[in-house]
């Protein structure tokens, strides 16, 4: 039997969220080169970041919405133990590439690949002002958590007090995803995301009193 310790009002989760069409792109790229020498890693790893560079100025994209590191070089292995076999040298360089032109996006891609840019791993759809957007889902989370102990409160016979904790939730601890996936924790979170759109949420833990 469950038993309720240190009981005290009501606490109840609520979760929110906006959703608003995404104004831009973050394309996480990289470099990723293996060759027999170092000497011939960072030169071929060189070359591909120069030609990575110009395709990004011809796409009209300032140095500035590019974020990158510079080359690292390690040795590349396969296998283990005795069956541990040397490949030689990998030189590796990694890009964040931020850009408005959604529509010019695949282009984009395309492009970097074909200047050397062999791996992609991952594009981002984002927002301008997600701070205002965050705002208003935890606006909405609250409005949630206060209709669940209305309907809880409700039903047991009892009125609604007023607030006597709040708790900021951090939605991934949740399982709620921003890409498509259905949302879990709060059973009561509605919707899949809807393809175009970028999703913000929140979620709440609010306790409140109760009277009789």
């Amino acid at each position: 039997m469950t038993e309720i310790k240190e009981p005290w009002g009501l606490s109840v989760l609520g979760a929110g969220h906006v959703s608003a069409e995404p104004r831009l792109a973050q394309v996480r790229l990289a470099v990723d080169l293996l060759a027999p020498t170092p000497k011939e890693a960072f030169a071929q790893a060189g070359a591909a970041v120069a030609r990575l560079r110009t395709v990004l100025r011809e796409h009209g994209i300032p140095d500035a919405d590019v974020s990158g590191s510079r080359l690292a070089l390690q040795s590349d292995f396969k296998g283990y133990g005795a069956e541990r076999t040397f490949l030689g040298y990998r030189c590796e360089a990694t890009y964040t590439v931020q850009t408005e032109a959604l529509d010019r996006l695949e282009l984009l891609i395309d492009d970097a690949v074909r200047a050397g840019a062999n791996r992609v791993d991952e594009v981002r759809f984002e927002v301008r002002d997600k701070p205002a957007l965050r705002d208003e889902a935890r606006r909405r989370a609250v409005a949630a958590a206060r209709r669940k102990a209305e309907v809880y409160a409700d039903a047991c016979g009892v009125r609604l007090g007023p607030v006597l904790h709040i708790q900021d939730v951090d939605p991934e601890s949740l399982g709620m995803r921003s890409h498509g996936s259905r949302i879990g924790g709060d059973p009561e979170s509605d919707g899949v995301l809807a393809p175009g759109a970028v999703r913000v949420e929140a979620a709440v833990l609010l306790g409140f009193g109760l009277l009789a």
